[in-house]
């Protein structure tokens, strides 16, 4: 049986989407519209920047008793008191990070394809984004889209939990889950609409 992480919406920050917006305003419209998990990942920022960013970002999500996730920075993770990090391809492996947190954190892993998603699983990853499921500008680096047959053939050989990213909208958030996905990851599909809060309550719907 899969363990719950505690959400099904998993929101990366990107700043220089937004519409006219702060960082923090647009990140309160999303969680008073219902996300329960954000990941702050702003790789241009000083680690002066980022600690400053992850430290308030903690205070906001401690109000609406989000979980913060921190992009690969275990040290600004432990820090600002947040709830986990985020690993990467070059990241440390997941049990090393769970070790360097003394086993306090929850370690999400990015993946994409089924062999890292089930690397990613023996290192004690608790869940992981498998993507791009869709073509999306935010991972051209990654190369064709997977598709969401991976979803399939992820959720018969993974037991951790599922995160489908990358072009996901609110047409496509049902063919991911009946493919497989126990959640979505998402950065402009709600960081670039126009009204954050209505446009993440329509997803929080859509994931039951």
């Amino acid at each position: 049986m899969i363990k719950d992480p505690g959400f099904r919406l998993y929101l990366i920050t990107d700043r220089k989407i937004l519409h006219r917006r702060g960082q923090e305003d647009a990140l309160l419209e999303a969680l008073e519209g219902g996300v329960r998990a954000v990941q702050l990942r702003e790789k241009d920022l000083s680690i002066m920047e980022l600690l400053d960013m992850a430290y308030r970002l903690r205070e906001l999500t401690d109000r609406y008793n989000a979980r913060l996730f921190i992009n690969d920075r275990i040290d600004i993770a432990l820090a600002a008191g947040a709830d986990g990090v985020h690993l990467g391809n070059s990241s440390i492996p997941a049990k090393a990070a769970r070790k360097a947190a003394g086993g306090k954190m929850l370690i999400g892993v990015s993946t994409h394809s089924i062999e890292e998603a089930k690397k990613a699983e023996r290192d004690g990853a608790d869940f992981i984004t498998l993507g791009p499921i869709y073509e999306t500008p935010s991972k051209m680096e990654y190369g064709r889209p997977l598709g969401t047959e991976i979803l399939n053939r992820a959720k018969k050989e993974i037991s951790v939990p599922i995160f489908a990213i990358g072009g996901i909208n609110q047409d496509r958030v049902e063919e991911v889950l009946d493919s497989g996905a126990y959640g979505i990851a998402l950065i402009s599909a709600i960081l670039a609409s126009e009204d954050i809060k209505t446009t993440t309550e329509r997803f929080m719907r859509l994931l039951g």
